[in-house]
């Protein structure tokens, strides 16, 4: 944990255009300027980006992935995607921080003494763009961000373009590396609450990048030889210290929002059945971190309810499951937002290893991943932890399932990490969620809005097409077989 962020006020973008003579002097606020620097923006993007995404995590992602269940306005829980409740509409997340993204980029390559932040911003870019796209598969790419100068209804951009062809996801990880590696002027980077500005740790966060969306596509695409070369060159998260993250404070305006909510919405949460049984089956201490003992227990015990109940015709005593632990409301301040970090990054290294992809010791791979994620969350690892069920060739277990299994537990409220994981291997195994509004099926992408349909409807129509009707049930292009 490193950086907190304070943000104590809204960014305001105004722009506007001259219908009649002098009409943008008459109507220009003298007090609110046209244009905003791009420390600013760049501070507003990283924190807006990381806090909702924080936020969605926790009430929507952690719902997909089964690190928890809800008990009332679940209609997520049950699968119907296309009625987001209390959270599950993460597109404006994306596409808001895109589009002031993208002011930044422009900046940087049009005012010199800008050209600091051109690095930093492709590789947000590349960062945000790889989360949308592994959501919802084709989305608006090419022609989008930049409403203001270009189109307001963009065409959807194949996954597998916006991931490979110039400009997409890999080559601005490429694009944001050169520009770093070739800044020789002495202008800071400011407004950067991931590093304080040190553009060496914006390489190694882009080369962590690379290793995980490489490794995501794999199965579509030769990703070996790039995955050895950066594993070979050792710049990529190897602590905890090096993480993109930022502090969540116990105070407002900074603090994790489900602190700063009724306390109804936050009991609507709590821990699924799915992860108690992990939890169990691996003697995982980090129970008692992310969750708290249910409160008819006598022995401290933690028990899981099953995703997906039918809240109108079934009756649920609070009482008798875990909530979500102090972390997530009274002492928000041990919490980050949480972008990419060394843990993440050796369990896809060892997976990399296991599948042949690179030439490493994938078991001491997973082996530091286990440690650093412990330590991440601030939980003392059993001395045999790593030599009983958690073991990387432990009985009845696969070195893959138990690598995805770590990276699954420790990216609880990673926006919808867990799920997307779980989508591209299969682990670890999730329950069948108990009255599915979805045919009993578990998801494979998130459906696109419906203000889609209304505000970009010819585009939408053909996207919709695309995916049988916007379906919830048809893979994006990295998960097809």
């Amino acid at each position: 944990m490193k950086n907190i962020a304070y943000i104590s006020s809204i960014i305001l973008l105004l722009f506007g255009s001259s219908c009649t003579k002098d009409f943008e002097t008459i109507n220009t606020n003298p007090n609110a300027p046209n244009n905003v620097q791009p420390s600013l923006l760049l501070r507003q993007v990283i924190y807006n980006f990381g806090e909702e995404m924080s936020y969605e995590g926790f009430v929507a992602g952690d719902l997909l992935s089964q690190h928890r269940t809800a008990i009332d306005f679940n209609l997520f829980d049950r699968h119907a995607l296309k009625s987001p409740q209390l959270g599950g509409n993460p597109w404006p997340v994306f596409y808001t921080n895109l589009r002031d993204n993208e002011i930044i980029i422009q900046q940087s390559q049009t005012v010199e003494n800008f050209t600091v932040y051109e690095g930093p911003a492709l590789i947000l870019k590349a960062f945000m763009t790889a989360g949308l796209t592994d959501l919802f598969g084709d989305v608006p790419y090419s022609e989008a961000f930049n409403g203001i100068n270009g189109t307001v209804t963009p065409v959807y951009d194949n996954q597998e373009d916006i991931y490979l062809l110039e400009n997409g996801i890999l080559d601005n990880l490429d694009k944001g590396i050169a520009a770093i590696e070739a800044y020789d002027d002495v202008i800071p980077l400011e407004g950067d609450i991931l590093f304080n500005g040190n553009l060496e740790s914006w390489v190694t966060f882009a080369n962590s990048i690379k290793i995980k969306q490489l490794l995501r596509i794999s199965d579509k695409v030769a990703v070996s030889e790039a995955l050895q070369t950066i594993f070979d060159s050792g710049n990529y998260f190897t602590s905890n210290a090096q993480n993109a993250t930022f502090d969540f404070t116990n105070t407002d305006p900074n603090s994790f929002r489900l602190a700063q909510l009724r306390v109804g919405d936050f009991n609507n949460f709590v821990l699924s059945k799915t992860m108690d049984d992990l939890f169990e089956n691996l003697n995982d201490p980090r129970d008692a971190t992310f969750f708290r003992p249910f409160e008819d227990s006598t022995t401290g015990d933690f028990n899981g309810l099953i995703n997906g109940i039918d809240a109108s015709s079934t009756s649920i005593d609070l009482s008798e499951y875990s909530l979500a632990g102090t972390i997530f409301r009274e002492d928000t301040s041990t919490l980050d937002a949480n972008f990419l970090t060394a843990w993440e990054t050796y369990f896809n290294l060892a997976e990399a290893a296991e599948r042949g992809l690179i030439a490493a010791d994938a078991r001491t791979l997973y082996e530091t991943g286990v440690q650093l994620a412990f330590e991440y969350w601030n939980t003392p690892l059993p001395a045999a932890y790593l030599s009983g069920p958690a073991a990387y060739n432990a009985t009845g277990t696969t070195p893959i399932q138990q690598i995805v299994t770590q990276k699954w537990i420790a990216n609880i409220i990673n926006g919808y990490e867990g799920w997307v994981e779980y989508r591209r291997t299969g682990f670890p195994e999730f329950n069948s969620v108990a009255a599915s509004l979805n045919g009993g099926l578990i998801p494979v992408r998130m459906p696109y809005p419906a203000e889609e349909e209304a505000l970009n409807a010819e585009n939408y129509q053909q996207a919709a097409a695309n995916t049988d009707g916007n379906s919830i049930n048809v893979p994006v292009w990295w998960d097809e077989n």
